[in-house]
């Protein structure tokens, strides 16, 4: 019989498969563990594709927002002449000289809010249910991004009430990264893990590309639907993991994961819950006098008396302290602003480039963060064969920056050259900035200095993820600036932004160098990777 403070952990929804099962398939037997590691797998992947769907309308609808109107008809009772006729059909306060610039701002304002609200959100997502965390924010980021739809719908120009939705959308979105990634860290040990997450990952690219059709199908008739749909599925499945995510293995009586360099189970504090039939209050058991318990197992998680472990959670600076967080965190800000310079510009600049319509923009588009997905998944896996993560994603950047010189040279001569360019400049792009995301993040954040607590992956993911997201505010704030002068300039910025990137990683891969050279030349043991973590 579970306890009712463990009974409460249980999602609504797996108590009811459990109750059916029980009552229709009481012989039935599964693998409990695999079952579980598959369905955490399918949910987070399901949630984060949603929070990257939600997102994609904005850089969809610019094409629509600001345009060059003169080719087009105007509608029966609109007036042009030859002061208004490049901006009829703009939506202000988009019709003006600054139009860039302010569309560069409400690109701004989503993600400064984002980064900031990132750090913080790390720090709440350690000390509260993950399933809570991430079903309210994901339900929160629907209505948001709800209330920017309906700024077409009632005819809303003000640019204050679309720059607070922005930043109130960003805030929202913050829940989403340190929630899942601290959720499959708590099921998922070291083994594969950056294919795992490789793989995984793939649902920042697919979220982008399913935004772009669904916020495509709708922009040039009425663009309120490229949001409102969204927002709808956005909420939906924020339901749905409130149902049946279980964010740790110890609320549906699995046993955690391995973790490499944890102390045993008899040296770490626990919290033990006790049935209320027995005692009436939690009893604190401090690590002293956790020695002398017995080690615990997958059989006493279902005694009256269960055992909770419950690893401490770790402040700002001892996540800093760890090695490699402060140079991925920085080589991830000028990543991550190149990455997202594309998922919030590239429509509008294929638009303007090739004169191809919002629709078509949006469709090609997507073919970048198909490239992503690839990139994503091959770095992952190099990363797990070599286990030099850091040397990885230098490769790529090196690779990236004349990829991007070649896609602004020849990426506007037709759909054959722009494709395959699109889609090479997409996985160089992406590679990077999906291992330090994923499996770089939740490497540092199991660090054998931290004893095999999980509770630090959250703190850790949120700094080198809100490092990033501050160079993914800056980068389309600065193409707002610099396309006035030119496409070209903005890629020379990208291209810049890589190199910078780059050189941050420089001391890490000199070390997995070295280490790899000594290990070789030694011979005593199989490729150890370069373990720059250590």
């Amino acid at each position: 019989m579970d306890s009712p403070a463990s009974l409460m952990d249980v999602p609504l929804g797996i108590r009811t498969v459990q109750w059916i099962s029980r009552k229709c398939c009481p012989s039935v037997r599964i693998n409990k563990p695999i079952c579980y590691r598959f369905l955490v797998l399918i949910l987070t992947y399901l949630a984060y594709t949603s929070y990257h769907l939600s997102r994609k309308p904005i850089s969809v609808v610019k094409a629509v927002l600001n345009q060059n109107c003169s080719s087009l008809e105007p509608p029966p009772g609109v007036f042009v002449n030859s002061t208004n006729k490049n901006n009829w059909c703009d939506w202000a306060p988009f019709d003006g000289q600054n139009a860039s610039a302010l569309l560069g701002t409400l690109d701004s304002a989503f993600l400064f809010a984002y980064a900031a609200a990132m750090f913080v959100s790390g720090f709440v997502a350690e000390r509260v249910n993950l399933r809570y965390f991430l079903s309210l924010g994901m339900i929160f980021s629907g209505i948001f991004c709800y209330m920017f739809g309906i700024a077409y719908s009632y005819n809303i120009h003000s640019i204050s009430y679309l720059i607070t939705v922005q930043v109130l959308g960003g805030i929202a979105q913050t829940t989403g990264w340190p929630g899942v990634v601290t959720v499959v860290g708590n099921w998922f040990g070291e083994g594969k893990r950056g294919l795992i997450f490789g793989i995984w990952n793939s649902h920042t690219s697919v979220g982008n590309i399913l935004g772009s059709l669904v916020a495509g199908s709708f922009v040039d008739s009425d663009w309120a639907l490229s949001f409102f749909v969204p927002a709808l599925i956005m909420a939906g499945v924020g339901f749905i993991i409130f149902l049946f995510l279980p964010a740790e293995p110890i609320e549906v009586g699995c046993p955690p994961p391995e973790r490499p360099g944890s102390r045993s189970v008899q040296q770490r504090s626990y919290r033990r819950i006790v049935n209320p039939s027995n005692v009436s209050s939690e009893e604190v058991t401090s690590d002293s006098e956790a020695e002398t318990q017995p080690e615990a197992d997958e059989s006493n998680l279902k005694d009256d008396n269960a055992l909770i472990f419950e690893p401490k959670a770790i402040t700002f600076f001892q996540a800093l302290s760890i090695p490699g967080v402060i140079e991925f965190s920085l080589s991830l800000f000028f990543a991550k602003l190149v990455s997202y310079t594309f998922l919030y510009w590239l429509p509008l600049y294929i638009h303007n480039a090739s004169g191809a319509g919002a629709e078509m923009s949006a469709d090609i588009s997507a073919i970048f963060d198909i490239g992503g997905i690839f990139g994503g998944i091959a770095a992952g896996a190099i990363s797990d064969s070599s286990g030099m993560s850091a040397t990885t994603c230098a490769v790529m950047l090196i690779l990236a920056v004349p990829s991007l010189f070649a896609y602004e040279i020849w990426g506007n001569l037709g759909l054959r050259i722009s494709v395959p360019l699109l889609i090479v400049t997409g996985a160089l792009v992406n590679g990077p900035y999906s291992l330090i995301t994923t499996a770089v993040s939740a490497q540092l954040g199991t660090h054998p200095s931290l004893e095999g607590s999980s509770k630090a992956l959250a703190t850790v993911t949120a700094i080198i993820d809100g490092t990033g997201s501050i160079g993914a505010a800056v980068g389309p704030l600065l193409a707002g600036v610099i396309s006035s002068t030119g496409w070209k300039n903005v890629f020379y910025m990208l291209m810049i932004s890589d190199v910078l990137a780059l050189v941050l990683l420089g001391r890490l891969v000199l070390m997995e160098m070295r280490n790899w050279l000594r290990t070789r030349a030694a011979l005593q043991r199989p490729h150890s990777g370069g373990d720059w973590s250590s």
